[in-house]
Formats: C-alpha cells, structure tokens, sequence
C-alpha cells in the first residue's frame, strides 16, 4: 500500500479526482489544522469553525470529479474556507438586522391592537398546523431549534446525530414552511 504522505498535493489531487478514499483522508489530515487556525482568526469558534471546515471537506469530496488536479489544492482549500466565512459573516449580519429591526419594532409598538392580537393568534395556529404536519424527525428537530432555542450542535448531541443533518432538517423544515405559509405569514415567523 502506497504511503500517501509521500505524495505530493498534485498527486493527491489526481488521485481524489479518482475516488481515492486514502487520497482525500491524507488530504483532509494534511489540510485540516493549517485551515483550522486559519480560519480560527476570523472566526473564534471552534464548533463554528468545525461545521465550515466540515462542510469545505464534504463539498471537496462530493465535488472531487470536478477539481482540476494542475491547480494548487492548498489555493483551492484556502478559498474555500475564504467563501464560507464570508457567507456565515452574511448570514449573521443578516439574522443581526433582522433581530434588532425587530426589537426596535417591540419597542415602538408595545401595545398590539386587538386586531392586531387576533390575526397574531390565527397566525399562530396556522402555523402550529403546518409545524405539526412535518415528518417526525424534522418536526421534532426543528420545535427543539426554534422553540427550545438549542443549537444545531446541541440537537445533534441530544439525538446523537451529525451537526450537518440537524442543520439540513431545519433548512429542509423552513423550505417546506415557506412554500406552505407563503413568504408574508414566514416573516413574523422567522
């Protein structure tokens, strides 16, 4: 058996390209800390940081047919981890906005009117109805995100499973709530 550490990130490259099971391990050891400290600049999270590094690696994998072996890997897995961070830095400016438009609405509007209080109430059941007619699993995912207010890493601890199905039942949990409740009833959902 070839020692893949030997090899260099070409050859790696050429050899995931051909499903190399051994090749993609050797590079997720070789790349793996270097890329952690890496990121853990930008992003001090370790749990943050292990779900970006997860999912570069599961889309390396995934994607391995189409990475083109004569460019520099070591580019490629730096990118990469470059793009995630600023998509998560968006996400979290986004939800940052949301949340404090929110609360500045709280603060201006103390007092619903009684109209107000009763399409609150039937919004509220309408959604409740729709969270109920999730799969089991999702259902019970999603309720112990949004309602218990646990992170995906937390969800995954406490049924034992992976931090990126937890996050897909709660993205596939949304999609499916958006298109049932329609994009008005999903902002004062969100």
């Amino acid at each position: 058996m070839p020692d893949y550490g030997l090899y260099s990130d070409k050859e790696l490259a050429y050899r995931l390209n051909d499903s190399d099971k051994a090749a993609f391990t050797e590079i997720y050891n070789r790349f793996y800390g270097v890329l952690y400290w890496h990121a853990y600049k930008s992003l001090p999270d370790p749990d943050a940081l292990k779900d970006i590094l997860q999912e570069v690696f599961v889309y390396l994998w995934n994607n391995r047919t189409n990475i083109k072996p004569e460019e520099n890997l070591s580019a490629y897995l730096y990118v990469s981890i470059r793009n995630k961070l600023i998509n998560n830095f968006r996400h979290l400016k986004i939800k940052n906005d949301y949340i404090a438009s929110f609360q500045d609405y709280l603060d201006n509007n103390i007092q619903p009117e009684a109209d107000e209080t009763i399409r609150l109430k039937q919004l509220i059941s309408i959604i409740e109805a729709e969270v109920a007619r999730l799969p089991a699993q999702m259902r019970l995912i999603f309720q112990m995100s949004r309602n218990a207010n646990l992170s995906h890493q937390e969800i995954a601890d406490e049924l034992g499973l992976s931090v990126l199905t937890v996050r897909k039942q709660v993205n596939n949990s949304l999609k499916i709530l958006r298109l049932k409740l329609g994009s008005k009833f999903f902002l004062f959902f969100f």
